[in-house]
């Protein structure tokens, strides 16, 4: 099963290595591309909600401070309430509300109140409402409500708008009107689009009902101060990149363009603090507890406040502010020309950014392997917060809200993505390398080396081993005469099998060298001596049957030579930190060495020292006698171990299975 993953996870790491890195870059791009597309317009509702909170930061963080001296709020509040009683009140405590307004000097009474029920005293509130001059409310319902009984049209509707098809604007077939004894006063919408989240961000200009077009509250409150008989209004569309989607002009006001949505709202702005708004309460107007200073020459916008009403909308400032702030709000920034909006531009500027981002997380990947681990991994926060940072500032120097959400999901999920490649790749590269290392050294020497810092130290231990060394004898001669590509074929041959032997014994290859290698077994103990034996009894079965026995003239023939012995060594890295060498040195390794020439002098195929020997007591080794080794002042007692199968002399006429490389002759 093991074999089965590994050449799974091989195949996989050769298919993706014929990946550029460029090319996988460019995929994670296109996948961010992706994500970023499903996360917008799969989750609408509430990311467009989180864009909005978000985005009213810019206003929130640095909020404007003056005073507002327009206009003042006067506040139906729980002062007004608990002193005049519940509401509604009667129409003549209203009237007389719009009296004491008038007589302070205040030229215009905006009410944000409507009264669609006719009820005792409307003919004297009417008369103090027409001798304000006042506009009244009104409230067209955008959706049409489910239950028929809530489907109302009560009272009247004002006046309409003219210059203004109603094909493409937003309408209602259901309203609250007020009694019939207000005809004759002016009135505007006071018609919110309510988001997901309860809060009121937009405003419709005008709504149609009944193929005629009502303003908004505000507007209706202009043409009123200006004392317009007949208000004409034309709806344009921009004229530019940078211009709103469309705008609401009238001829009664040159240079006033209100910018709207393509829907036809305008945006609430929430630059103002709410305490730049001077609000008063109802009562101390009624009671005659205000200085008339403060409300001379200054408009009235008389709304409720008072919790218990609920009349209440989230605002970015609180978790709850009265209805009557966000009129308090629009009516400020259509006096002041600076409603904000939305560019036309909004989609290609911010498509232009996320490119942006794109070039700035591919230098990142494409940096050295630091910076792109730090700067793919900063970039996840800061360019989503660039992108928070530039709408803030386009909304607080130039009132145009562009929005931020679709490049900041972008840049964060092509740097996610991004650094999720360099890390795979990264992880990748270093398996190979590993891989690759591990082909010339021992698997956990080179992990060892891979993952460790390079020193001029010494970094060797001792240990007890079981070694074996195994030559291929006369080969040097052989290859003196045979072409390069057959001797690396042999050769190649030997290393191939012998290593799969050696490693199918829990053994592991310590080196290549020249025609022979050196194997070592953890332990000196019997189990590491029977496993070594195992091998050189199947290395000699496997390679009598593939050696050349039918040597060209004036050769001895190839045949395999074993050495084993066990022992101390002291194993690891020595030489300079720029060139280090993996050595196996002691003892142990030059008797094991000096063994395995002693084969061809005693004509053995495998020999034992006399130290493995002793962990072979029932193998049936038979004594060769006492030498002394080449090199060595003691001598060592050698043992061969009995042939399982006799090795053939007989010579062959077959050609050995090996596959030559290319070239040579023949």
């Amino acid at each position: 099963m093991n074999a089965g993953i590994n050449k799974s996870a091989g195949s996989l790491s050769a298919l993706i290595s014929l990946i550029k890195p460029w090319q996988s870059r460019l995929a994670a791009l296109v996948l961010a591309v992706l994500v970023s597309l499903s996360l917008r317009y799969g989750l609408t509702s509430p990311l467009d909600v989180f864009e909005e909170q978000v985005g009213n930061l810019g206003w929130h963080l640095a909020p404007a401070t003056q005073t507002e001296e327009r206009f003042n709020i006067i506040a139906i509040d729980e002062k007004s309430l608990q002193e005049i009683g519940h509401w509604p009140w009667p129409r003549s405590t209203l009237a007389e509300l719009s009296r004491r307004l008038h007589d302070a000097g205040v030229p215009l009474q905006i009410y944000d109140i409507f009264f669609p029920e006719t009820s005792a005293g409307d003919a004297e509130f009417a008369e103090a409402l027409q001798n304000g001059p006042a506009v009244l409310s009104q409230a067209p319902y955008l959706q049409n409500l489910q239950n028929p009984a809530q489907k109302i049209r009560a009272g009247n509707l004002g006046s309409p708008l003219s210059g203004i098809a109603c094909s493409q604007a937003t309408k209602a077939g259901f309203y609250d009107g007020n009694a019939a004894a207000f005809d004759a006063i002016a009135k505007g919408n006071v018609t919110p689009v309510v988001d997901a989240d309860g809060a009121i961000r937009k405003v419709p200009a005008y709504v149609c009902v009944d193929d005629q077009p009502y303003a908004a509250l505000e507007i209706s409150a202009l043409l009123k101060a200006i004392n317009v008989a007949a208000s004409s209004a034309a709806v344009k569309p921009g004229n530019g990149l940078f211009s709103a989607s469309q705008s609401l002009s009238f001829d009664f006001y040159p240079g006033l363009e209100i910018p709207l949505d393509a829907r036809g709202n305008i945006r609430v702005s929430f630059k103002n603090s709410p305490d730049v708004y001077n609000l008063i309460s109802a009562t101390d107007v009624l009671h005659g507890r205000v200085d008339p200073a403060l409300l001379n020459n200054t408009w009235s916008l008389i709304g409720l406040t008072a919790l218990g009403l609920l009349d209440n909308t989230p605002t970015p400032y609180s978790g709850e502010a009265p209805g009557v702030e966000l009129h308090a709000r629009l009516l400020s920034s259509i006096l002041d020309n600076n409603v904000p909006y939305s560019p036309r531009a909004a989609t290609l500027l911010l498509t232009l950014l996320c490119g942006v981002f794109a070039v700035i997380v591919w230098l990142l990947a494409s940096a050295r392997e630091k910076v792109a681990s730090y700067g793919l991994v900063a970039s996840i926060i800061v360019l989503p917060l660039a992108a928070i940072f530039l709408h803030a500032q386009l909304l607080s120097a130039a009132n145009v809200w562009l929005g931020w959400l679709a490049p900041a999901l972008f840049g964060f999920c092509a740097s996610s993505f991004l650094l999720l490649h360099e890390y795979a790749w990264v992880r990748l590269e270093r398996s190979r390398v590993l891989d690759n290392l591990s082909s010339y050294l021992p698997a956990e020497v080179a992990a060892e080396i891979a993952y460790a810092l390079p020193n001029s130290s010494i970094d060797a231990q001792r240990t007890n081993a079981t070694l074996l060394s195994a030559d291929l004898r006369n080969f040097s001669a052989y290859t003196e005469i045979r072409p390069p590509e057959e001797s690396a074929a042999l050769l190649h041959f030997f290393f191939v099998k012998t290593t799969e032997i050696i490693e199918k014994h829990h053994g592991r290859v310590h080196e290549f060298k020249g025609d022979s290698l050196l194997a070592k077994w953890d332990g000196s103990d019997t189990a590491a001596a029977v496993q070594a034996l195992e091998a050189s009894y199947e290395m000699q079965r496997i390679m009598v049957d593939v050696l050349p026995q039918h040597p060209p003239a004036g050769l001895e023939p190839l045949a395999l030579g074993i050495g084993i012995e066990q022992g101390p060594v002291l194993i690891g890295s020595i030489g300079p930190a720029h060139r280090r060498s993996h050595t196996m040195l002691g003892q142990t390794v030059t008797i094991t060495l000096r063994i395995q020439e002693m084969t061809a002098d005693l004509a053995q195929p495998i020999l034992v020292g006399e130290c493995a020997a002793r962990q072979l007591a029932e193998h049936g080794l038979i004594s060769q006698g006492s030498y002394l080794l080449n090199g060595l002042r003691n001598p060592h007692i050698l043992y061969a171990p009995p042939m399982r199968d006799p090795v053939k002399q007989t010579a062959r006429t077959d050609t050995p299975p090996l596959k030559l490389l290319r070239g040579g002759r023949s």
